[in-house]
């Protein structure tokens, strides 16, 4: 346990304090779900689908006038195949691979005043990670190394150039990801459980000038493993999570003045557990966000997992 809290501390420490950044913040994505974590040798398959749509106009810690902002709206669904594979009981492996489909509504084309609408879809940054849980017996301790990869398309070819770099699906960078999670008992007869999780996704190497913020992302959670029906179990779920993104930078940069944020997020969500496959979701709503000149953000983020283990 004192391991763990010393690699979360640490994430969180080799986060720059300079500005908060970025359109998307999708890192978000990558914590909160406790059914991910893992407790025993052996495989899972999974699916996972998130949501966000971006049409709230914000400065600072407020809400601002929509006319501020030449952008209206970034609305993005993201579908994520992973495989989770515990060789053991000390180490495995997590690969991902993400497609996304965007719209975004902004002010520009052929006058520079008019609302232009571009939708596409293309496949996104892929994610190879190792998994460590040798520190206890239940392997309810680990942490979490690896790469994101620049598989996804940072060039869209739009008719005005209206699509920044900061709004592209892919970065174009190569980052180095570290995490670390603790999974325990609240209560001696284990029906009331928590957990506490956190990553930080470091870009390393950068493509054509431009190099997205450093982000962190943190989730803390209790769940409850009292409910079934039959067979099935069900585990309500609450969790707080912290979200912060460090601002983009380099000579082709969207914006680094108006790029950036912090938030904290409460997400309830609920499992459904029918062995060998589990149904998660979530909903995840900013309680707190400060972002950094006028930015876009969602009023709520959505989240669906399904997982097969073998």
């Amino acid at each position: 346990m004192k391991f763990v809290g010393f690699a979360v501390l640490m994430i969180l420490l080799l986060v720059p304090r300079a500005s908060w950044a970025c359109a998307c913040g999708c890192g978000v994505f990558e914590v909160g779900t406790s059914s991910m974590l893992p407790s025993s040798a052996g495989g899972m398959l999974y699916i996972d689908y998130d949501y966000q749509n971006q049409y709230e106009n914000w400065k600072g810690d407020s809400r601002a006038p929509a006319e501020n902002n030449d952008d209206k709206k970034i609305e993005t669904s993201f579908v994520t195949i992973g495989v989770q594979y515990m060789v053991n009981r000390s180490w495995g492996f997590q690969i991902e691979a993400p497609y996304s489909n965007r719209s975004f509504v902004t002010t520009g084309g052929d006058s520079g005043m008019d609302n232009v609408s571009n939708n596409w879809g293309v496949l996104g940054d892929m994610r190879i990670k190792g998994i460590y849980t040798g520190f206890s017996p239940d392997m309810s301790n680990g942490v979490t190394f690896g790469f994101k990869l620049p598989t996804g398309n940072f060039v869209h070819n739009d008719a005005f150039g209206d699509i920044d770099r900061d709004t592209e699906i892919g970065t174009g960078s190569t980052d180095i990801l570290l995490g670390a999670f603790h999974r325990g008992d609240i209560t001696k007869d284990g029906m009331w459980s928590w957990y506490v999780q956190g990553e930080l996704d470091l870009p390393m190497l950068t493509q054509n000038g431009y190099r997205p913020g450093t982000e962190v992302d943190v989730a803390g959670g209790i769940y409850y493993n009292g409910w079934s029906i039959g067979d099935v179990k069900i585990v309500p779920i609450g969790q707080i999570i912290g979200s912060e993104r460090t601002s983009d930078s380099g000579p082709n940069s969207a914006n680094p003045v108006a790029s950036g944020y912090q938030r904290v997020l409460v997400s309830p969500g609920i499992e459904v557990d029918v062995n060998p496959v589990k149904i998660y979701g979530d909903v995840e709503i900013p309680i707190y966000q400060n972002v950094t000149g006028n930015q876009l953000v969602a009023p709520a983020l959505f989240k669906i997992s399904v997982s097969y283990a073998f």
